[in-house]
């Protein structure tokens, strides 16, 4: 039903004098009985001569627009891009095609037309006119050969947009916007003025064009006013993450899909954007429906809730816990030979003294990132870490990490597990070699170890010493989701610290164990939450990209999720994370940041300018060759457990008990 002015004051009058309940807007939504009522706007108020207003429980404003210029030569799919990506805006395209005998009829008559004005610009000597005029009759008489052959068509097509806002000023804004950016492919557009109420019509499923400006294509150039940009992503083996914006389908995800080249994913939005809504909505979906472990490394604290509701464990790492995590443990994997193809067990001592060695620099350098640290501190270290396994007489055979005495468990046969080293008795050998060298190039180096490393030590009640000491917590094959929270420790250097380590210990304890041959392995998935923390130290970096090309070799999935895209741009050595996540996904973005997203992904105006405009939930998906506009929306269950945002909670648990 469409309303004047007065017409729509009434029926706010009338909700006004309802006062039987404290939120008329909620109680007419209750009453609604059909999908046409539910779906249906109260009214639409079309006084406006340049706008619509659309009555419901939250009022819009919408603009209707038509293409009124377009370039000479459009043979790119490119042209209605930004267009069909602006934010919220509906497209209809209507086309009609002409009959051959009055393609020829016109084009005959616009050959003889441009003819005629050729020779005049000849005989005022107009030499560029007389050029540009002579290729135009050119072009006219090279497609009327075409469809006389019948290689071509001519059709007409009229394209006209509706653009959507909360409120008129947004509305103005992003009108003056999206004008902005079509000017630049040379496409005009103009406000449908005057015939707003028209032009809206033309963009409901009615398949009546009521503006009626249209304009002339062939067969080639035609193509360019379908958004081939619009494309589903799919996975038949996934789970519903969401809906295509622009075409209202689900999205069903797998980021473990045959046909990527990786299973890493990287999740990039300002703060308020729901990344961890997401990621939340991600984890519990695929935990439920097809099966996946997952683990979080949370600088935030914001998953404990998903590891209550999942069944899962939730391991709180901080000064006052008693929870410990041995750096240095190690654990055997299984390898493939490359040439025999049979599997062997192995215990990589190698790769690990160089995870402990990276790990034990960055504390070395600690929260000011010291120049002292230097190759020479690197091979002391490195050094003393692979004493430190090679006294416990660990090597490469799996037998070594086990105790040589057979213990009787019950009716089991079986070997106890040595200790192993520690962050301590590294510290101490440290010190014997300091006492034993004599080196004056060593000397330094010693003694600048021996100094800062006493915070991490339990013996000198060190102040970060919560991984100092025996793991007292392993993981469980099979948890569906295990939470890992950080978000005790101090932000500056104590957390990027911890996810490094942990990093460390995750790879051995939950990567590793995983099979090699994909048939045998669990899906399992690894959440780096804020891991823009890790950025300032090069070898939490270094560690965070060496897992990242190594984890699909063992059927995991490492998520990244950060604010900050500028972050990474900066530092080119962060950035193979990127190169090794076949799965994007940006929110809602800073203007500060998206230009620089714009260039890494070559995204369009149209997809930066939906990243600055859309709201939470709302987002550009890329997984693979595909790109789709999602929307994610948790169920009123997920709701009560990925909502971070405690306003939110309670005004919904209030409006449950209205109810």
């Amino acid at each position: 039903m469409w309303k004047n002015k007065k017409q729509k004051e009434l029926e706010k009058q009338r909700q006004l004098n309802n006062n039987d309940y404290s939120n008329p807007d909620e109680y007419q939504i209750l009453k609604k009985k059909t999908i046409k009522e539910l779906i249906a706007p109260s009214g639409i108020d079309a006084s406006n001569i340049d706008h619509l207003e659309i009555i419901s429980n939250v009022t819009r404003y919408a603009r209707s627009f038509f293409v009124s210029a377009l370039p000479r030569m459009a043979t790119f799919p490119e042209l209605f891009r930004d267009m069909y990506l602006f934010g919220d805006i509906n497209t209809s395209i209507y086309i009609n095609p002409i009959a051959e005998s009055r393609s020829q009829n016109e084009l005959n008559r616009t050959i003889n037309e441009l003819e005629t004005e050729r020779i005049v610009a000849a005989d005022r000597g107009n030499i560029n006119r007389e050029s540009t005029l002579g290729q135009k009759r050119w072009e006219a008489e090279q497609l009327r050969d075409e469809i006389a052959a019948g290689y071509n068509k001519l059709f007409e097509a009229s394209v006209v947009s509706t653009l959507f806002a909360y409120s008129l000023e947004d509305l103005d804004r992003y009108t003056k916007l999206l004008a902005s950016e079509m000017s630049k492919s040379l496409v005009g557009v103009k406000s449908a003025w005057g015939i707003q109420e028209e032009a809206f019509q033309s963009n409901l499923p009615l398949m009546q064009d009521k503006v009626k400006k249209t304009h002339t294509f062939d067969r080639r150039s035609m193509g360019t006013v379908f958004p081939f940009t619009t494309s589903e992503v799919g996975h038949p083996t996934g789970i519903p993450l969401g809906f295509n914006k622009q075409t209202g389908v689900p999205i069903l995800f797998d980021n473990f899909h045959s046909s990527l080249a990786n299973y890493n994913m990287v999740i990039f939005a300002k703060s308020g954007a729901g990344k961890s809504v997401t990621m939340k909505t991600l984890i519990s979906r695929s935990a439920v429906l097809m099966g996946i472990q997952s683990l979080a490394l949370d600088a935030e604290g914001e998953y404990s809730i998903v590891a209550e509701s999942l069944g899962g464990i939730n391991v709180v790492i901080s000064p006052t816990s008693k929870t410990v995590i041995n750096l240095f443990d190690i654990e055997p994997e299984v390898v493939r030979d490359e040439i025999t193809g049979k599997s062997r067990r192995v215990v990589n001592v190698e790769s690990k003294v160089e995870d402990v060695t990276q790990a034990l620099l960055t504390m070395a350098r600690g929260s000011t990132r010291s120049q002292e640290v230097n190759e020479l501190t690197k091979q002391i270290i490195s050094e003393s870490v692979a004493e430190e396994y090679a006294a416990n007489h660990i090597t490469s055979d799996p037998a070594s990490l086990y105790e040589s005495n057979a213990i009787m468990s019950g009716d089991v046969l079986g070997k106890k597990k040595k200790d192993m080293p520690t962050i301590g008795s590294w510290y101490k050998r440290i010190l014997r070699k300091a006492e034993e060298n004599r080196n004056v190039d060593y000397q330094f180096h010693y003694s600048y170890l021996i100094k800062v490393m006493k915070q991490y030590i339990r013996e000198y009640n060190g102040q970060m010493a919560y991984f100092d000491g025996q793991s007292t917590f392993d993981l469980l094959d099979g948890t569906l989701f295990v939470n890992l929270d950080i978000s005790q420790l101090e932000e500056r250097f104590a957390r990027p610290l911890a996810q490094q380590i942990l990093l460390s210990w995750i790879w051995e304890k939950y990567v590793k164990k995983n099979s090699e041959d994909r048939t045998k392995a669990s899906k399992k998935r690894v959440l780096v939450d804020e891991a823009w923390m890790l950025l300032p130290y090069p070898e939490a970096v270094d560690f965070l990209n060496t897992m990242a090309r190594r984890a699909r070799k063992r059927n995991v999935s490492l998520a990244i999720i950060s604010q900050r895209f500028q972050d990474f741009y900066e530092k080119p050595e962060a950035q193979a994370v990127l190169t090794s996540s076949d799965t994007k996904l940006f929110l809602a973005q800073d203007k500060s940041e998206i230009q620089y997203l714009k260039e890494v992904f070559k995204l369009s105006s149209g997809e930066a300018n939906f990243l600055v405009t859309c709201f939470k939930g709302e987002g550009l998906l890329k997984v693979g060759a595909d790109t789709a506009i999602i929307q994610i929306k948790p169920t009123a269950k997920e709701f009560e457990f990925v909502e971070t945002n405690i306003n939110k909670l309670v005004q919904m648990n209030k409006k449950k008990e209205e109810y």
